[in-house]
């Protein structure tokens, strides 16, 4: 034992190191003092007590912080001060970094989790057999560290390893660094099968509430993964995982994300082109001619070369088109006969034991077989009372506001006159590349109204970013989803509780078009949305037994919403996410009674973006959902034939009325020409007449139950019969038809177009 001076402490320490350090606190400062001993390497565990003439001070506070083992008064009985020094060498002080496991988390320390990660790579790769070095950030920890202090760090890797822990193999090894990430290696696994871990863990995390610094919170994982056996050593592995999350936090989307070597700064580009540039954009101008030779010209030399072969398939693929064109007809006309109740009500796959739960007057009741599937017949209006009391509600507009600047602050102050019976917040979730005069007029609104908060969402490029990140933050236990266009009517809110509370999980929404008077183009779309969302949505919905999430206007329970999110990736990404929701038993709705009006595109080319993005957002959905939703067993036969109508022959359809001209020409060049035809075929003749008349009782349906303010409107309806008929079905088929080569080429650009406000018309992106 050594009672030193401080001048002497650091050459005793290093010449002969005692048992404990008694330092006084009496000519400098202790904590000088105690740096002084810890630099020395033969220092760092000795036991260092000090002695101090202000026992009571913050001074005291600041040496155990900066390493003091104990601090005593100055004149202590010299018995207990001999007490204390000897409870301490009989418990030698470790520093954390030498212990194999952080006393504070139970985690592997930065340095030891290094450590197994070499003994992991020294092993021969025959026994090794893949693994993972995986690393998990949180996208809210800049936000949290600087309202809460940097304890926040280990706090979090505390709770993202609980559940970690609770998900994963025995196997696993938990370690966590200074930035509060958690470190995960994964042996013995191989990419699927730790992608499919991994996406569990992160949708556990992203719905559970944590307490963190004594403050309930939600978390947004940031998951970067890199197989091991793409590196050598550690140092390469937490390299390459580091830089998957800073992707990873970008998307805020919960997905993991694999290092792939763009995401170094390398000339590598992100999505490795499938054709040369030139190529790709050559096909793409020239994409209405490469579509008609792909539909039409190989289609046509197919059926002329297997006919001198003496195959006939050019008659039978007459009649296939015949049945699909009376196919296509027969569902519109049962959608609308669907759509007659006043609300449908869906059979969601996986949740009848929570509807048969509810007893009250108005809610569904059902059954489910041993796969939990909602085989149920029910309700057929929205639920006159709520199920539960009126909770804290949100509301979350996403807007890109150069785009929006015209109309944000009308959207704003719209949802300020909302009548709703508990508090409502309104959160503008906005991303803009400068700053605009509109956030000084925002920040003012806010600051009279602290209702309305404020978040830009720096980096982002998507409204699925905005909306990823509101859905931390906002403190409502259900979330209505909007476009910064929307003015939803004044009870919208309290009704889709209604729905939510009695047993359903999501509710869309009618969206209405009020600058119909702007142009002609506006008309249309006027009309159309009431065909979508007065009858197709509604009739699709009672008919399949499940609903679709639009976009906007749609009502969520924020549990759900914080473990789907949004996938930036999808242009569609409504429809992603209700593919998503539906695959985890949610259960939703479409009520046409919760009115929200918006603005239409104007002119035929921005009809002309929305629409080429809308198709080629419906096929990516088709691509990645419809194999998956046929295969799996939450959803009945009823739901697999929806998904197949929605997802499959919506694809077919477009290409199988393209074969009607292939057809033709194959028909007049082996009759001998196109005046050997007969063109007065009975059965093509009624099939066209019974095609053509379903676009006509669409329209009939959807002034039928449109909005009073529409149906006044019966000249747009009979305008809408007559464009659609001769030019619009085959505008949107051709859209449909070149989104499958702009997807084939890896075009996906989103492509915005400026709104403006809705006196002088308005564009959609």
């Amino acid at each position: 034992m050594s009672h030193a001076e401080p001048g002497q402490i650091n050459a005793q320490v290093q010449q002969a190191p005692p048992d404990a350090i008694v330092a006084l606190n009496d000519e400098r400062d202790g904590v000088d003092v105690i740096r002084e001993v810890r630099a020395v390497p033969a220092g760092r565990a000795l036991p260092l007590l000090m002695v101090t003439a202000n026992p009571g001070s913050s001074d005291v506070v600041d040496m155990l912080r900066h390493g003091a083992d104990d601090c005593v008064a100055d004149g202590s009985d010299a018995v207990e001060l001999s007490a204390r020094i000897e409870a301490k060498l009989r418990r030698v002080p470790v520093p954390v970094e030498s212990l194999l496991l952080d006393p504070r988390t139970g985690l592997y320390s930065s340095p030891h989790f290094h450590e197994e990660l070499d003994r992991e790579f020294q092993r021969p790769e025959a026994s090794r057999r893949g693994g993972v070095m995986v690393m998990v950030g949180v996208a809210e920890m800049v936000a949290l560290e600087t309202r809460l202090g940097p304890r926040v760090r280990r706090e979090v890797a505390e709770r993202l390893a609980a559940v970690a822990e609770k998900l994963g193999s025995p196997c696993d090894r938990l370690g966590w660094d200074d930035d509060g990430h958690l470190l995960m290696l994964m042996p013995g696994i191989d990419d699927e099968g730790a992608r499919r871990s991994l996406e569990r863990f992160a949708s556990a995390v992203a719905g559970t509430r944590f307490v963190v610094a004594d403050e309930n919170v939600r978390l947004t994982p940031a998951i970067g993964w890199t197989p091991l056996d793409g590196c050598t050593d550690h140092t390469q592995a937490v390299e390459k995982a580091r830089d998957a999350v800073d992707e990873a936090i970008g998307h805020r989307d919960l997905r993991p994300v694999m290092y792939a070597p763009w995401m170094r700064a390398a000339p590598v580009h992100r999505r490795p082109r499938r054709l040369g540039g030139a190529v790709r954009a050559l096909l793409s101008a020239a994409s209405p001619v490469v579509v008609l030779l792909i539909g039409v010209a190989v289609p046509f030399l197919l059926y002329q070369q297997l006919y001198l072969l003496g195959w006939d398939l050019g008659s039978a693929m007459y009649w296939v088109v015949v049945a699909g064109l009376v196919v296509s007809a027969v569902l519109i006309v049962l959608e609308c006969v669907y759509s007659l109740d006043a609300t449908p009500r869906p059979d969601g796959p996986g949740t009848a034991d929570r509807a048969a739960a509810s007893n009250r007057p108005g809610t569904l009741t059902a059954t489910g077989d041993s796969k939990g599937q909602n085989r149920s017949a029910g309700q057929e209006e929205r639920p006159e009372h709520p199920g539960q009391p009126y909770p804290p509600a949100s509301a979350v507009i996403a807007a890109y506001l150069p785009n929006e600047a015209a109309t944000i602050v009308d959207t704003v102050e719209s949802f300020l006159r909302l009548d709703y019976p508990n508090d409502l917040e309104i959160m503008l979730a906005y991303n803009t590349p400068h700053p605009l005069p509109v956030e000084d007029t925002l920040r003012e609104i806010a600051r009279r109204d602290p209702r309305l908060v404020l978040l830009q969402v720096q980096g982002s490029t998507s409204k699925a970013q905005n909306i990823n990140a509101a859905v931390t933050r906002v403190h409502g236990e259900m979330v209505g989803i909007f476009d910064a266009d929307h003015h939803p009517a004044p009870n919208a809110f309290q009704h889709a509780w209604h729905w939510l509370s009695n047993g359903y999980d999501v509710v869309q929404g009618h969206c209405v078009i009020r600058n119909g008077d702007s142009s002609w183009v506006a008309k249309l779309v006027a009309v159309e949305f009431e065909s979508i969302y007065a009858v197709s949505h509604p009739g699709r919905t009672r008919l399949y037994g499940f609903g679709v999430f639009g976009g906007s206007n749609g009502f969520w329970r924020t549990d759900l919403l914080a473990r789907t999110r949004m996938h930036g990736s999808m242009l569609t990404e409504d429809i992603d996410s209700t593919l998503r929701a539906l695959n985890e038993g949610a259960r939703i709705t479409m009520d046409r009674t919760l009115v929200s009006q918006e603005l239409a595109p104007t002119t035929l080319k921005s009809l002309w973006n929305q629409r080429s993005r809308w198709a080629q957002g419906w096929l990516q959905v088709s691509l990645k959902h419809l194999w998956r939703g046929l295969r799996s067993p939450e959803f009945t036969p009823r739901q697999k034939l929806g998904l197949f109508v929605l997802l499959g022959w919506r694809e077919v359809q477009p290409w199988l009325t393209l074969q009607m001209l292939p057809i033709i020409v194959y028909s007049a060049w082996k009759a001998g020409g196109v005046t050997e035809l007969d063109w007065a075929v009975p059965v093509c003749l009624l099939a066209t007449l019974f095609t053509l008349s379903a676009g006509v009782v669409q329209a009939a349906f959807a002034w039928r139950l449109a909005v009073p303010e529409l149906r006044r409107r019966r000249s747009w309806f009979w305008r809408y019969v007559f464009v659609t008929t001769f030019f619009y079905t085959h505008f949107k088929n051709m859209l449909a038809r070149q989104a499958c080569l702009k997807e084939a080429l890896g075009e996906r650009q989103w492509r915005v177009t400026p709104r403006a406000a809705a006196k002088k018309g308005a564009d959609r992106s």
